[in-house]
This record gives C-alpha cells, sequence and structure tokens, in this order.
C-alpha cells in the first residue's frame, strides 16, 4: 500500500478497499501515515469518519491512552467511548501539524479530567454527563439524531437502538444478539460516535438544544 492509493480510495469513498490498505499499514509500518490520511479526509465524509472510528477503537489506542491515566477497567471503557465520541464530533480540528495519536492523546486526556472532575462532583442535570451519556440521551428523544442513527450500518444501528431506545442492559443486548457482552458495548460504542460523526459533518443537524 501507498499513501497515494489509500488517498485515492478515500477521495473515491472506496470503503472497502480503504479498510483493507489500513489493515496493511499494520504490518508495514505505515500505520501513523494511514491514521493521517483518514483524519484529513473524515472531515469531508461522515462514513470516513465512521472506518477512522472503526480503525481507532479497533487498534486499542484510545484504550491504552486511558488506561495509562486510569486504573479501573470501567472507568478507561467509559472515558474510550467519550473519547471516541469526542473524536468524531472534532475531527475538522485536526490540522495534520502532529501525528494523529498526539491529537488524540490530547482528547482523552481531557476526558480523563472531566471523568474525574465527574466523580467528585454530584452531577446537575445533563451538565455532569459525559459525552456518552449526552449522546445516548439525543438518540432516545432527538428525531434529527434518530434518523442519523437510521442510516448507520446494522451492525451498529441495532446494538444502539436496543441500548439508547429500548434502554435495555448490555447482557440482555448480547444473549439477543449472540454476541460477548464486550463486542455489544465496543457496537454500542462506535454506534453512538458515528451517529456524533454524522450529525457534526457537513449536513449535520448538531445535537445542541
Amino acid at each position: 500500500m501507498t499513501a497515494a492509493e489509500l488517498g485515492r480510495a478515500l477521495r473515491e469513498e472506496n470503503l472497502t478497499g480503504a479498510r483493507r490498505m489500513v489493515a496493511e499499514t499494520k504490518t508495514q509500518g505505515q500505520y501513523d501515515d494511514a491514521l493521517s490520511l483518514l483524519a484529513q479526509h473524515a472531515p469531508t465524509s461522515p462514513a470516513i469518519t465512521e472506518l477512522l472510528i472503526e480503525t481507532l477503537d479497533a487498534s486499542g489506542v484510545v484504550h491504552r491512552f486511558a488506561a495509562a491515566a486510569l486504573l479501573d477497567k470501567t472507568a478507561v471503557d467509559d472515558v474510550a467511548q467519550d473519547s471516541l465520541i469526542s473524536i468524531a464530533e472534532s475531527i475538522s480540528s485536526y490540522d495534520g501539524r502532529s501525528k494523529v495519536t498526539t491529537w488524540l492523546h490530547s482528547i482523552v486526556r481531557r476526558r480523563v479530567v472531566d471523568h474525574l472532575r465527574r466523580a467528585r462532583e454530584v452531577p446537575e442535570l445533563t451538565e455532569g454527563l459525559g459525552p456518552a451519556d449526552r449522546m445516548s440521551s439525543a438518540i432516545a428523544t432527538r428525531t434529527a439524531v434518530r434518523q442519523a442513527l437510521a442510516e448507520l450500518p446494522e451492525i451498529y444501528r441495532i446494538p444502539v437502538t436496543l441500548r439508547d431506545i429500548n434502554q435495555a442492559p448490555y447482557a440482555e443486548i448480547a444473549e439477543q444478539l449472540g454476541l460477548p457482552v464486550g463486542t455489544v458495548k465496543s457496537q454500542v460504542s462506535r454506534g453512538r460516535a458515528m451517529v456524533a460523526a454524522r450529525l457534526s459533518g457537513p449536513d449535520g443537524q448538531g445535537t445542541g438544544d
């Protein structure tokens, strides 16, 4: 894979080819270059932002950054989910002057600080909620957000619908879908971030009040 080939696939929104090329970079030592191309093209396409979110979550890099600052696994999972949503919402702020991982680390660090602050304080209404909780609430109640959810691939749409609209526990969703609980949590996390990406795209309506 060359940067030119991946760039062409992204410009053409050939996501199947782009996904294959990104996977190849892990063994070719070009992973940072691939992430940079994904991040540069993501602001123009929710689909590419979705591929970036999938890639980052599958790589575990966001979880590793969170785990470096937090000991509790549940807290790490929560911060990683909040971080993925923040990445999707703020992808247009990536200017390419630093490595994507450096930019990611700054986002995760802010979400860690937010998590620790919330842990010390009593939240008031939605002001004390993290990005994942706010997105969950928006999916459950707002028409524009539900429309963005309806456009997601089925693998993410169904778990998010069961979790955020039907309010089903993760264990129940896992049993219904025949998947491990960890897989369901990952699908919900990615799905919420993808909804945020669609709302933050050129035609997005936003989740603000």
